[in-house]
């Protein structure tokens, strides 16, 4: 991470990892603490050390010197460690300590050892190869007791049960669902998607709730001033975007300059000095609200009244309290009183006015006069404007109203589609703001995401409100207005709390803890803090809100892949299983030998199956609701599909060796023939496997590069086994025929024929429950009417 650090007597961006024992950095609100630093200057300053020793409330730091104390964090209240987060003031401090030689690096070094822990699928793979093993070794060892009592060699049917031992036994299920979790995260990466947990490529899958929040996430987070509203009811419109000069102030018509109005100008000075912002060559250094009130002061050249006044105390905003304020004397007037300016938000500011300014006259504030303020703000903050009002005054509490100015914050391009698609898909989303309700509203509505059957709740509400309460309305909402982090929170425990598989986007410091509670922590990888980006489990690299359609999009593909290749890796087991039981109980010899049943092995948790979990991601799985992350994924219909593979598999490979059994004699002919049946029977149940609702011929023949690769590798590996002769002599194969090989394929290639069959008839009858259900809405539509 960056850092502010004063090298030579000027403030400079350095990264945090170039620091060096006796460098001076500078903190401020958000500001992750690069380094152990020795505090020598601080203004109300409040650190969260929750990441270093446990404690969730706020440390306050001090620069006095502490007591000696024999290892207490807590205690030692004039150090900032390294990792822990501003949460508001700022302050001064000398490095004392860098990476391993911190308190943190302490802490690091002992995580090192520990292991992440599996993921929920990768803990159901493990149980479901756990029970495969156990039922495969229950068979065969009834296969070889079975072949005993019937006379069979002892030695042959134990090189056999140890063969099937190695074929059956899934050993590279746990290895296919990891590598297919990681490809699918360094796709995911190509979409510009950091990952930062393995579990979560999984989750997103499950996801049917997004809380996002609104500024800098849904929106650009550019902010500029479009309205200015004096306390005496004038109006200017201020033209220009972005954070520069460029752009007018316009009141009736006429562009003002300097102090040329004064009533727009005192706006403009209060928003100017109470501010930590600074633009430097059109680049913002700070908030993109205050960014904004500089440009605006920029505008009507007013930008130099910062360096005009000398601060002597200041009151950093916080989430909570919705307000700054500072508190000044004029440079060159430093005899006269000082002068107290703040802004934030109307709800709050205007609890700190008595008077107001009318032309030129300072009158007491009435109720009228605030009732026409909140109606000006309704009205600003439904055209989606941000509202922030200003004052000033010689103290808090005796503060006179100069007026409010708009913000406006524009959407992202392409969210408006991206949120469309995902609410189609069967995926709420829920915007959590800390803006006023006309302005959350106006963009929530432009963005698709609020209408009218939609509610709207305040933090407060949320405030007054149980858990168990608000998780009965809370599916209802669509927009939380006036939320502050404690909100979040609990919107968050109560949409878990009805089983929602919760992602939470953000970029602000405010989000963090949101982030660290969600199932799926979304941060902004341009405009995040650090500990936003630390607290999250995916980072979008260019902050598209669309990137997360797609992560999900990736998450049920992966899912899906997982899938396909479980239908096929057991098929094939269970299929080898039957015919070996099959042969043993009907008293045939064995229809394969131990090296062909160890080719076959390859064949089964080798690159074929390998290549199934890089199946490109159907377009239209975005489309198909999230899954429960509780249902298992071995579901009613794939058993079914496994079942039905795995009986055409051992039923046309029977076919083959009792019709090449027909002497009574086996010969190599007869198990190269049985061979070569099973393993193309694999081949085209692989081909077959590749989606479980789609055409081959669909989703394309070589869509899957890999795939065909494999396949064709594997084709080429068994026309080696058959007519190379030293294979031949290590298999027990002879060569066979073209007629043969024609045989086999139009055999062999039933198991895809049914498996479309089979594709073709389940999505015939959804389309049938889709026009019947479509159908019956149109009906009890229309039946109010009747």
């Amino acid at each position: 991470p960056e850092c502010h650090c004063v090298r030579e007597g000027k403030l400079e961006h350095t990264l945090a990892r170039d620091l060096v024992p006796g460098d001076t950095v500078c903190l401020s609100v958000g500001d992750r603490v690069p380094a152990d630093l020795r505090l020598f200057e601080a203004v109300d300053l409040s650190v969260d050390e929750s990441s270093l020793t446990g404690e969730t409330a706020p440390c306050s730091k001090v620069t006095a010197p502490q007591p000696a104390a024999n290892g207490d964090l807590a205690s030692r209240s004039n150090i900032a460690f390294m990792g822990t987060l501003v949460r508001c003031g700022k302050a001064k401090g000398i490095v004392i300590g860098t990476g391993e030689n911190s308190e943190f690096g302490e802490v690091f070094k002992m995580m090192q050892a520990e292991e992440a822990p599996k993921t929920p699928l990768q803990k159901s793979m493990d149980l479901l190869g756990k029970q495969l093993s156990f039922y495969s070794f229950g068979i065969i060892g009834i296969i070889m007791l079975v072949g005993w009592l019937l006379g069979k060699d002892i030695l042959e049917m134990f090189t056999i049960s140890v063969s099937l031992a190695v074929a059956a036994i899934p050993e590279g299920l746990p290895i296919v669902v990891t590598v297919t979790l990681a490809l699918g995260v360094m796709r995911m990466v190509k979409k510009r998607a950091i990952v930062k947990k393995l579990p979560i490529v999984e989750t997103l899958g499950c996801c049917n709730v997004i809380c996002s929040d609104k500024t800098g996430t849904l929106t650009k987070n550019e902010m500029t001033v479009t309205h200015i509203l004096t306390s005496d009811g004038l109006h200017a419109e201020v033209t220009g975007v972005g954070y520069n000069q460029f752009g007018e102030v316009i009141v009736d018509g006429d562009v003002v300059h300097g102090f040329y109005n004064p009533a727009v100008s005192r706006i403009v000075e209060a928003g100017c000095v109470c501010n930590d912002a600074v633009i430097r060559n059109n680049t913002l250094m700070g908030k993109p609200t205050e960014g904004a009130l500089i440009a605006l002061a920029m505008k009507m050249g007013l930008d130099g009244l910062q360096q005009d006044y000398i601060r002597k105390a200041e009151y950093p905003f916080s989430s909570e309290q919705k307000w700054m304020a500072v508190k000044c004397v004029h440079r060159t007037q430093q005899d006269r009183p000082e002068i107290c300016f703040m802004k934030g938000a109307y709800e709050q500011v205007i609890k700190y006015c008595t008077t107001y300014n009318s032309k030129g006259q300072t009158l007491a504030l009435t109720q009228q006069q605030r009732d026409l303020y909140q109606q000006e703000k309704a009205r600003m903050g439904s055209a989606g404007l941000r509202v922030l009002a200003l004052a000033s005054g010689p103290e808090l509490g005796q503060l006179t109203f100069l007026g409010l100015v708009g913000i406006i914050d524009p959407p992202r391009t392409g969210v408006k589609e991206a949120v469309t698609t995902l609410i189609a898909s069967g995926v709420s989303i829920k915007m959590i703001t800390g803006d006023s309700q006309e302005t959350a509203i106006a963009i929530a509505s432009r963005l698709g995401l609020y209408s009218k059957t939609s509610q709207s709740v305040s933090g407060e509400e949320v405030d007054t409100m149980e858990v168990q309460h608000l998780s009965q309305i809370v599916p209802k909402v669509a927009v939380f207005y006036r939320a502050s982090p404690r909100h979040k929170m609990k919107i968050i425990k109560s949409l878990q709390k009805n089983g929602a598989v919760v992602a939470m986007t953000g970029d602000g410091v405010n989000d963090a803890v949101a982030l660290k509670a969600a199932d799926i922590g979304v941060a902004m990888g341009q405009t995040g803090t650090d500990v936003c980006k630390e607290a999250a489990d995916m980072i979008l690299v260019d902050d598209d809100f669309q990137t997360i359609m797609s992560a999900i999009e990736e998450g049920k593909g992966i899912y899906n892949n997982i899938k396909n290749f479980v239908r096929f890796q057991l098929s094939t087991s269970i299929a080898a299983l039957t015919l070996i039981s099959l042969a043993t109980l009907m008293n045939f010899p064995n229809p394969l030998n131990a090296m062909q049943i160890l080719w076959i092995n390859i064949i089964m948790d080798g690159p074929p199956a390998q290549s199934l979990g890089v199946e490109p991601v159907d377009k239209d799985v975005i489309r198909k609701p999230p899954r429960n992350w509780k249902d298992s994924i071995l579901t009613k219909n794939l058993i079914l599909k496994i079942l039905v593979s795995s009986i055409i598999i051992v039923c046309g490979t029977l076919f083959v060796f009792w019709r090449e059994l027909r002497d009574n004699v086996i010969t190599p002919r007869d198990t190269t023939m049985t061979f070569t049946c099973f393993v193309f029977f694999d081949m085209f149940n692989a081909l077959s496997s590749r989606s479980q609702t789609k055409s081959v011929f669909e989703i394309g023949l070589c869509s899957n590069k890999m795939f065909c690769y494999a396949v064709l590798g594997s084709i080429m590996g068994q026309l080696l086994v058959i007519y190379f002769p030293p294979l031949q002599k290590v298999f027990q194969t002879e060569s066979l025929s073209i007629l043969d090989l024609l045989f086999l394929l139009g055999l062999t290639s039933s198991v895809c024929i049914v498996s479309e069959i089979i594709k073709k008839v389940e999505r015939s009858r959804e389309k049938v429950q889709k026009n019947a259900g479509s159908a019956s809405s149109s009906f009890l539509e229309f039946y109010p009417k009747i």
